[in-house]
């Protein structure tokens, strides 16, 4: 019999961890960190519900943390199998997991320095040489390829858009064939392309991170615009909390677009994360993977001044004059944006600009929903400047989207299994499935065991 359970990404949007099991082959799609609230951050602490050493293979349809960011603890604690990923993914994954690794040692010693962590002495997740254990295993796959994995099963990616590399992972396996969207793009976005139509599966396990949300119409270059004219009008800077790899490419591309136009002229912008900087370059390494000619890269790539080291990023936040201010982490969870946001977000002139989802439990979505302050490496700091939020900028398919990907599907499954969503975004889209496409759909509790 073969099985499905998720380990994560199961009634919440972080920690995707999905394994496909058949008598002693255990196959895991996807393998992130639970991010956002505690209680499930926790859970990154705790041992999985099967030996990572028993795990034949990983299927990784991105490089986002929340769904790469446990492959270092997964080799570390005994997992010898392959990773299988586009090359994209794995090139951007090793930007994203030797960040992580950094951030993980660097935040511990600072609570350590600090003395504000509960955990004496306060020790980090995992490290980078870790993270740089991790990349060994990686294998790439092409896009539209059927490849043989280890413990017997077929893989095909196909394009899912949302970041450079994002694939969607269409597995066949003893008779069965499930389809796992990982993280759906949008249709028509101006930097990567359309996910990909699949074609037939007897399962369905599609992420609903939008699944009750449509991003609106607006026009994200003038909005974007808009909000940074009226902030420097007053004399304030924009900072803008970005994930460093999608989020803050796609930034820079409306900021082009607005430079180009002959507006922001004298608006300084400034891309404050090493990271973010690596994976601009990669969109020159991976043509194939979006939208944008050659010199269309030369030309993002050159809108901003890069902020590489810790002091340069030091007189950004002295300096008075207004400026854009594009730093890592997209949520506010952690890296340089939070020594942005305890020099900016005290001050009314200023905006907090953020650009995509925030998860409960992120600085970011008290921010979004009004907190009045907000703490940061054991601090409590007063949130006065205003906040704005670019939802029409997310990389996240939003319903219509999902809905567009699930009918490409030239016959309906067995069953849809709903996954990576708060419980009323996956609920919404359940209703909404059996009601538009006459699909049995389901939404998962994590640790729950399905035979396929």
């Amino acid at each position: 019999m073969l099985t499905l359970t998720s380990l994560g990404g199961a009634g919440t949007v972080t920690g995707s961890k999905h394994l496909l099991a058949h008598g002693d082959k255990r196959l895991l799609i996807d393998c992130g960190l639970f991010q956002g609230l505690k209680n499930l951050r926790d859970l990154n602490w705790e041992p999985l519900p099967v030996a990572p050493s028993s795990i034949d293979a990983v299927v990784l349809t991105h490089a986002h943390l929340d769904h790469s960011g446990y492959l270092p603890k997964l080799v570390r604690d005994g997992f010898r199998g392959r990773i299988y990923a586009t090359a994209a993914t794995r090139d951007v994954a090793e930007l994203i997991l030797k960040d992580s690794g950094f951030l993980n040692e660097k935040d511990a010693d600072y609570a350590n320095r600090k003395g504000f962590s509960k955990h004496k002495p306060a020790l980090p997740l995992y490290g980078v040489r870790d993270a740089e254990r991790a990349m060994e295993f990686f294998s790439t796959v092409p896009f539209d390829t059927p490849v043989q994995l280890s413990g017997g099963a077929t893989l095909t990616f196909r394009h899912a858009g949302h970041i450079l590399g994002a694939a969607s992972a269409d597995i066949e396996w003893v008779g069965r064939r499930i389809a796992f969207s990982g993280d759906l793009g949008r249709y028509g976005d101006p930097v990567l392309h359309d996910p990909d139509p699949v074609p037939e599966a007897d399962y369905i396990v599609i992420e609903s991170t939008y699944g009750n949300r449509l991003h609106g119409p607006a026009d994200t270059t003038e909005v974007l615009g808009g909000i940074v004219e009226r902030t420097a009008g007053r004399g304030g800077t924009v900072v803008i909390p970005a994930f460093a790899v999608g989020r803050a490419q796609s930034l820079l591309y409306h900021f082009w677009n607005l430079k180009t136009a002959g507006r922001l002229a004298n608006i300084p912008i400034y891309l404050d994360s090493p990271m973010a900087i690596d994976a601009t370059d990669l969109l020159h390494a991976h043509s194939d993977d979006h939208r944008l000619t050659h010199d269309e890269c030369t030309a993002i790539c050159k809108i901003a001044t890069y902020t590489r080291d810790v002091d340069a990023s030091k007189e950004i936040t002295a300096s008075p004059w207004p400026k854009v201010v594009i730093s890592a982490s997209g949520m506010a969870t952690g890296g340089r944006v939070l020594h942005h946001l305890k020099s900016f977000a005290t001050d009314p002139k200023h905006t907090i600009l953020f650009s995509g989802y925030q998860s409960a439990g992120t600085r970011g979505r008290a921010m979004v929903q009004g907190a009045r302050e907000i703490k940061i490496h054991g601090q409590w700091v007063p949130v006065r400047a205003e906040i704005d939020d670019l939802s029409m900028l997310s990389a996240h398919a939003d319903a219509d989207d999902l809905m567009r990907w699930l009918a490409g599907f030239q016959r309906g499954p067995s069953r849809v299994f709903i996954v990576h969503g708060e419980a009323e975004a996956s609920e919404a889209l359940r209703v909404r499935i059996g009601r538009e496409l006459d699909w049995n759909a389901t939404v998962p509790r994590q640790g729950q065991v399905f035979d396929l």
